[in-house]
This record gives C-alpha cells, structure tokens and sequence, in this order.
C-alpha cells in the first residue's frame, strides 16, 4: 500500500513540462513567441561555451553577435561562462536564479555538453525548470543538447575537440527536456544541411524519435504543450 505521499505524487503525465524555446538557427522566424515565454524578468544569462574550441577573438565576435541579437529583442543579456564554474554547481545554480531565461548558442554540441556537465549545468537547469524558474532556449547545438540523444550529431560536430581544461569524456545523452533527437538547419540553405541529411539519415536507421527543424522554426513547449513555430 502507498504511503499518502506517495498516493498524491504526480505521475509524468501530470507533471508541467518545462518553458522551452528550441530553434534551428539565431532567435528564428517567433522571437515573440520566446518574450511571450520569458514575461517580466528579461535578464538573460547568455552561455556561449559552445565556441570554446576556437580562437578568444572569434568567441569574443559570436559573444557580441548574441548580446547585439537578444538586446534587440528587448532582452537584457549577461554571458554566464559555464567554466567559471567547473566544479561549483551550488554557485552556478546561485547565479542562474537572477535570470528569467538562459540562452545557449549553436557551435560544437559535444563542446557544450562537457561544459554542461563539468559545471553541473545539466543537473541544475532540469531542476530549475521543474520549478519553474525560468526558460531554456537556444538553437543549434543549444537545441540540441535539450534533446534525447546526442549520437549520430558526430557526423556534423568533431567529437574530438576536447578544449583547454574541459575532459576528454562525457555522456552522450541529451538533458531529455524533450524525448526525442533534434536535427537543426533540415532541408535549409546552411552550410550544415547536408551533414544533418546524413544525422537524419542516421535517426531513421536507427529507430532513432527525432524532429527535424527548418532555419526559421522553433520547438516552443509550455504548459504541457508542444508546437512548432516560424519557418513560413
């Protein structure tokens, strides 16, 4: 017999799904529908650790692309660098709880997933969007990461790129804040299009779930629903 606790715990079914904003390329065709999501508190911790592989100066020019980007929008962005907290998840999971959204760039997704784990990013983000506490969004590889799995995406991302002070291992699966794999820039004119025909390729052989996003579109979850946006 269940305990009274355990009696009134919600199922999975029941429980909300996170705010999400996943998009193909930059803030996509709906960046309304990402304000909408986002409401009062417009800080926006910007996470650009994606683009550790490459040179500062090119970091510094995509850092500023973004900043320009949410700006525009209305936004108020902050760069949260997630390797100012390898190892200090407390202090991290701290610092996000300024922000309303947290904003993840595209770039090389396995680069991205090691800084999530090796800071406790991926811990903590699950636990602040069951609370509520604010969005996800990103696109690209920010997207992709939000998914279920990130096997096949090798075959448009070096794996092998292990940057200064990052660990060469990490998981290959996804933050799952949806259960499916995402393939960015489908059927698009990006320089990556026909890599991700290959990823998809891959998803389909393999029983792989997945969608597959036009640059334009957006996966936007909220309140325990789905749709897909933009890309008109």
């Amino acid at each position: 017999m269940s305990s009274p606790l355990e009696a009134h715990r919600p199922s999975e079914k029941e429980q909300v799904k996170p705010r999400l904003y996943l998009s193909s390329f930059e803030l996509g065709d709906r960046p309304d529908e990402l304000l909408r999501l986002v409401g009062e508190n417009k800080r926006t911790a910007l996470i650009v650790n994606s683009s550790d592989w490459g040179t500062d100066d090119g970091r510094k020019i995509r850092l500023q692309k973004q900043e320009a980007n949410l700006t525009a929008l209305g936004l108020i962005p902050e760069e949260v660098d997630l390797r100012d907290y390898f190892g200090k998840s407390e202090e991290l999971k701290k610092k996000l709880s300024e922000f309303g959204l947290v904003w993840l760039k595209g770039g090389n997704s396995f680069v991205l997933k090691r800084a999530m784990e090796q800071s406790g990013f991926d811990t903590v983000i699950k636990e602040m969007l069951a609370d509520d506490a604010l969005v996800y969004g990103g696109f690209s590889a920010g997207a992709v990461v939000a998914g279920k799995s990130l096997k096949g995406l090798e075959m448009v991302d070096d794996v092998a790129v292990v940057p200064e002070g990052y660990k060469p291992e990490f998981s290959w699966d996804g933050l799952n804040l949806v259960d499916y794999s995402i393939a960015p820039h489908h059927k698009s004119d990006h320089p990556e299009s026909a890599a991700i025909d290959k990823v998809v390729a891959h998803f389909e052989a393999n029983n792989m779930p997945y969608k597959g996003l036009r640059d334009g579109e957006a996966i936007v979850v909220e309140g325990g629903t789905e749709k897909v946006v933009g890309g008109q």
